[in-house]
């Protein structure tokens, strides 16, 4: 950007607090004074001390004699039983809880963002992990540090081995990751935490929270086998994060979902926010790393907003994520006045989302993204035709065995010119062979390569983006899992 660049203000620009959040900031500055220190990178590597990094590698290990995360026991009592012992820490902070099927984890950074532009200390729990499985908790914006890390597992270890002993079956990975995340948030102690379910709703491990705020984004099939066939089924599941008297956020719907998910609000006397109707996107117009939008809120207009993320999708995500912390601060219901623009402007110019549609490569432009279903794929391919302008695009995919991977690779279809399918380090990862026999289906042989490994698919895709020369403008997406993002993230050496 040039230094005349109008975003250059809004990024410098000091902002006015809104004088009823007052005593809420006075509190909360005071509790910042006792953080962590500077904030880390958003996607943290190893310890570089060997002492930490043995310490975290054996608390990781134990973790993995657990049930993986896509093994599940449809209930929420041993979570239950460990927030008991634990003293209920999930109920000393008020929070802010996201369901979908895709677009949590940006709307809960963009959410995470603007809480924090507004002086409130943040935590934030999201799954899975791009790199480091510390990202998952969040404290003001950061993950917490390796050290944080362990110590946190250690301090509610005997709590768990406990409710392990009077359970019928152990408490999971993800429970025991939830229960670190909820104890972590009240030893901090934080103003509010913003909650990714990790699957479904009703019997998730998050679902221990009463939040004030429940955000439903984007309802679409995946995870059919365990939430249901239809999105209406899926809508279902995902409504149990509606608690009595909360306020619901939708994100726009299939109908069938909708009716769902409008009905469970009626039955527990919730208030509902929905997108096209009550807020969402007015205008959006391609910038340069990202976009520049004018939001509908619940408490009015906010102009000229820069978002660094690209997609139509990013831009909607931003729409939720906002009537989201107006809902929370009571915009819309107990206060008329819209949140300070200036203050907004800030959170949106500072959000980041590794992993999603995420430049990690010049020349040629290799672009990551995390898309593991059609629906998520379909937003990807649109995304990458309006912000990139790529005369040759290769794929990269390495997908999950328990995904709708032809529906996936139909959506990329159109749009790639080759494809190398591999395969991530993942145990739930679809071996190559199987994925290149779908492809070669979708595809046609001529257009699929098959590389197992990774870097040697990384540098094949290369290769090919480069056939046309150096300033043809081909380039390379990887995606397909979070993991193979991850993975091919620390080998193009962003970790």
């Amino acid at each position: 950007m040039t230094d005349s660049d109008p975003f250059d203000e809004i990024i410098e620009a000091e902002t006015d607090r809104d004088p009823d959040l007052a005593v809420i900031e006075a509190g909360s500055r005071t509790l910042r004074t006792q953080g962590t220190g500077a904030p880390q990178a958003d996607v943290p590597g190893r310890p570089e001390d060997p002492e930490l990094d043995a310490a975290l590698r054996e608390v990781e290990a134990e973790l993995a004699t657990r049930w993986g995360e896509t093994k599940l026991e449809p209930s929420v009592s041993r979570i239950a039983a460990l927030m008991d012992v634990l003293g209920d820490p999930q109920r000393s902070y008020p929070s802010i809880h996201i369901t979908g099927t895709n677009g949590k984890t940006s709307t809960a950074r963009m959410i995470e963002a603007l809480l924090g532009a507004f002086e409130l200390r943040t935590g934030r729990y999201t799954s899975p992990h791009v790199q480091s499985i510390t990202e998952r908790i969040s404290l003001d914006g950061a993950p917490i540090s390796a050290e944080r890390f362990i110590e946190t597992y250690n301090d509610i270890k005997p709590y768990i081995e406990m409710v392990d002993a009077q359970q019928e079956f152990r408490l999971s990975f993800f429970e025991v990751l939830t229960g670190m995340a909820y104890a972590a948030f009240a030893d901090a102690p934080v103003d509010v935490a913003v909650v990714e379910v990790g699957m479904g709703g009703t019997w998730d491990a998050t679902n221990v929270i009463d939040a004030d705020v429940a955000v439903v984004t984007p309802i679409d099939l995946d995870h059919t086998d365990r939430l249901g066939e239809t999105t209406g089924e899926i809508a279902t599941e995902k409504a149990g994060i509606v608690k009595q008297d909360a306020t619901v956020i939708l994100a726009q719907q299939p109908v069938d979902a909708a009716q769902v998910l409008l009905k469970k609000a009626v039955e527990v006397d919730a208030t509902v926010a929905r997108e096209g109707l009550e807020f969402g996107v007015v205008s959006r117009n391609v910038a340069v790393g990202g976009q520049l939008i004018n939001l509908r809120g619940l408490g009015g207009e906010y102009e000229e907003i820069y978002l660094p993320l690209h997609g139509p999708y990013q831009a909607h995500n931003a729409a939720v994520a906002l009537a989201a912390v107006e809902a929370f601060f009571g915009v819309g219901a107990q206060r008329p006045d819209p949140l300070a623009i200036d203050t907004v402007r800030k959170a949106f110019a500072s959000v980041t989302s590794p992993g999603r549609l995420e430049v990690v490569r010049r020349s040629p432009t290799v672009v990551l993204d995390a898309a593991h279903n059609p629906a998520g794929a379909r937003a990807t391919a649109e995304a990458v035709a309006e912000a990139f302008d790529f005369s040759r695009l290769i794929g990269v995919v390495g997908a999950s065995g328990d995904k709708n991977v032809r529906g996936l690779l139909e959506a990329f279809e159109p749009m790639f010119a080759e494809v190398v399918v591999t395969q991530n380090s993942s145990h739930r990862a679809m071996d190559a062979d199987e994925l290149a026999a779908i492809a070669v289906e979708v595809f046609g042989d001529e257009r699929v390569q098959v590389e197992p490994r990774l870097p040697d698919a990384l540098e094949a895709a290369i290769t090919l983006a480069e056939e046309d020369g150096e300033f043809a403008g081909g380039g390379v997406l990887v995606t397909g899992s979070v993991i193979t993002v991850g993975e091919a993230r620390l080998l193009l050496g962003r970790g």
